[in-house]
């Protein structure tokens, strides 16, 4: 078994983003931010999580979206 990967602080991950620490917090809060691990009070991302939610995040238009079907 290899060495984990480090695991990122928030403050790491909003400056990775371009989001402030407060917008990050605001994603856990409602849970549609990245996965993250927390223990305590202590709260840590794996960048692989982070990377992953980015490219989920990834948009092409600012055109709301309509779900497939959807005649709206």
């Amino acid at each position: 078994m290899g060495t984990p990967e480090p695991l990122a602080t928030p403050e790491e991950v909003a400056a990775y983003l371009g989001r402030s620490v407060q917008a990050l917090a605001q994603l856990r809060f409602t849970g549609t931010g990245p996965a993250f691990l927390k223990t305590g009070r202590l709260i840590r991302y794996q960048w692989a999580a982070v990377e992953a939610w980015a490219r989920q995040n990834t948009a092409n238009s600012t055109r709301p979206q309509h779900p497939a079907g959807s005649t709206e």
